[in-house]
């Protein structure tokens, strides 16, 4: 049998208040970068429950998402190591809600607000081209309503059986 080739499903949070972007700064191979609240899909969980959880690990923020910004595909290759993976990554644009008292996930340096310049200004640290991508999508007003997005009783039961 051959190896079938899969994308890394990851999700992304676009949380905007007040002109400013939620963002974290974070160790990576590739050296320090910006990036959205981000992470990947877990088995058993939604892609809605994987931006909640991904946003609350990273930033210390609920969050509320309130639609789907886009669908992003994107290659990577490390110029360290050449690790070769496909990100196929789920963006959402929602509510900040409490700010916790916790840590932050391993290798997140901290959560930080940037206005658009700001975010511009330091495009060459972001973690991938998406990045700027995604806040210039949701800039443009593209939303999908969440309904679009459907996950199916069978993703809990093989997580939980």
């Amino acid at each position: 049998m051959t190896d079938v080739w899969k994308p890394s499903v990851t999700v992304a949070a676009i949380i905007e208040r007040e002109g400013r972007f939620l963002l974290v700064e974070e160790e990576t191979s590739e050296g320090i970068r910006f990036n959205q609240p981000a992470g990947h899909l877990d088995p058993g969980e939604s892609l809605e429950q994987a931006v909640v959880r991904e946003t609350l690990e990273e930033t210390a923020h609920d969050f509320t998402p309130t639609a789907l910004v886009g669908m992003y595909m994107s290659r990577y290759v490390s110029q360290r190591t050449g690790h070769d993976i496909t990100y196929l990554s789920f963006t959402f644009c929602g509510e900040p809600g409490r700010q916790h008292d916790r840590p932050l996930d391993t290798g997140i340096l901290r959560a930080v607000w940037m206005n658009y310049d700001e975010l511009v200004a330091c495009s060459d640290r972001h973690r991938s081209p998406s990045v700027l991508q995604r806040v210039d999508d949701y800039l443009a007003g593209k939303r999908l309503p969440l309904s679009f997005i459907s996950t199916h009783s069978s993703v809990y039961e093989v997580a939980n059986g």
